[in-house]
């Protein structure tokens, strides 16, 4: 993890968040490198999740909604997790973390936790462990009173849920059909942790599809699925890196009859990724309760009327692009010199290409490296000009950010228009005509 997150503030990925006063835990910012690839990964989710699907409905809720929303989903009850005190320091732990274990049962988390010692302070003065509720409290207008109690959402779900008679309405969706979002959501995490790994700010790319409760079997091992294809193939991740975890009764969710997670084999061991839960009629059956709207669906041809069950694919952005970081990092002996190189997705990097002339005080070979530099940018975008230092040094700091190519313009190239091609995986150069540079990096 040290290596992943000081090549992450050295080259521009991530940088804690307000840095200069100290920063504040649970909260980080992308920088110029990073936000390049979560955009892609989000980009690339959207693609596979809405715009190839015909029956999959993009949304964007608003991050405050009515306080109801939250009560009538059990998050005002129910969005806990277990919280110990240290009486000596003062210190606050997760107790489920503290005891090694997934559970969330206090009387179990009681027993476990007998013996153990503040990892703060080493004293043997912990309270027992007692719920705690992560939302995050705000206020809406200008009294700051119990009428005017607001949250942060939790997860992005919710809005979802409020929208479906809207969605269904106005896009005439029939089931099966899905409504997808990307946001962010808030949770005040008693310890947040081990990077971007769990923060209090995240963003979530989640879609609740629903279905007739008889398909339920069938609709939650196909989205089973399609996590599982889009990290391998859409991301190019190892399956090695990658392994099912089914939730026992006592790591459920409030709402989920079953789950999975996807996890994935972070720094500190396989962690959870990407969750596939059955959410039944939870949701909808109580968000008709509490506002007293009708949310049953009517079938125009069996003439049945019923609420739709919802299966629900959640995955966290930041932890998909650790994941990505994770499994690209490799360093590599080269004729005895040590490299750091992030063998990313071709189009999951941050740049295509990096553009050189070999020698920057040659002013006819930085006249046509930017030539070829300005053609290549105009095609592709995210085409990088790199000039400083020697050749060597400029194709190590490439290969630390990704970049799949390094084109370099030589003194051949003024007689052959060829440049020189240098692969990252495999450090391999060729020569090809400038002519074929754009088929080269397609």
């Amino acid at each position: 993890m040290e290596d992943i997150v000081s090549l992450c503030k050295r080259r521009g990925f991530v940088f804690q968040a307000s840095e200069i006063y100290g920063g504040l835990a649970g909260f980080w910012d992308y920088g110029p490198l990073g936000v390049e690839i979560v955009n892609r990964i989000k980009a690339e989710w959207w693609k596979a999740m809405v715009s190839e699907n015909d029956n999959i409905y993009g949304v964007d809720g608003a991050i405050i909604q009515n306080p109801k929303l939250w009560e009538a989903s059990g998050h005002v009850a129910g969005f806990t997790d277990p919280l110990v005190d240290c009486k000596n320091c003062g210190a606050r732990h997760r107790a489920d973390h503290l005891a090694g274990t997934d559970s969330t049962d206090l009387a179990e988390l009681k027993v476990l936790l007998k013996d153990k010692v503040c990892p703060a302070c080493g004293k043997k003065s912990l309270t027992e462990p007692r719920t705690y509720n992560m939302m995050m409290k705000t206020w809406v207008g200008p009294i700051e009173d119990d009428s005017s109690v607001a949250y942060l959402r939790p997860e992005t779900a919710g809005s979802i849920f409020t929208n479906y008679e809207n969605v269904r309405e106005t896009m005439r969706a029939k089931l099966p059909f899905g409504v997808a979002q990307i946001g962010k959501a808030f949770r005040n995490e008693i310890s947040p942790r081990d990077f971007i790994f769990r923060v209090r700010e995240l963003e979530q790319m989640e879609m609740q599809y629903f279905i007739h409760p008889e398909n339920q079997d069938q609709a939650y091992e196909e989205w089973r699925e399609f996590a599982w294809k889009f990290l391998t193939e859409r991301l190019g991740i190892d399956k090695q890196n990658l392994q099912w975890h089914e939730h026992a009764e006592n790591e459920r969710a409030h709402y989920a009859a079953a789950a999975h997670d996807i996890y994935f084999n972070f720094p500190q061991g396989f962690k959870e990724l990407w969750g596939t839960h059955n959410r039944t009629d939870y949701d909808l059956s109580n968000h008709q309760r509490v506002s007293g709207k009708d949310l049953q669906y009517f079938n125009d041809a069996t003439r049945e009327r019923f609420l739709p069950y919802v299966i629900e694919s959640s995955v966290g952005v930041g932890r998909m692009f650790l994941a990505v970081m994770t499994d690209a990092y490799h360093e590599e002996d080269i004729n005895g010199d040590k490299r750091v190189v992030l063998k990313l997705k071709p189009e999951l990097a941050p740049y295509r290409a990096a553009v050189s002339p070999l020698l920057k005080n040659k002013p006819e070979l930085v006249q046509k490296a930017q030539e070829v530099y300005k053609t290549l940018k105009n095609e592709f975008g995210n085409v990088m000009w790199d000039d400083n230092g020697n050749i060597g040094k400029r194709y190590r700091r490439q290969d630390e950010i990704g970049t799949p190519y390094c084109v370099v313009v030589d003194f051949d190239t003024l007689e052959d228009d060829t440049v020189t091609i240098r692969n990252r995986d495999t450090t391999k150069q060729e020569r090809i005509k400038i002519t074929d540079l754009e088929a080269k990096l397609c």
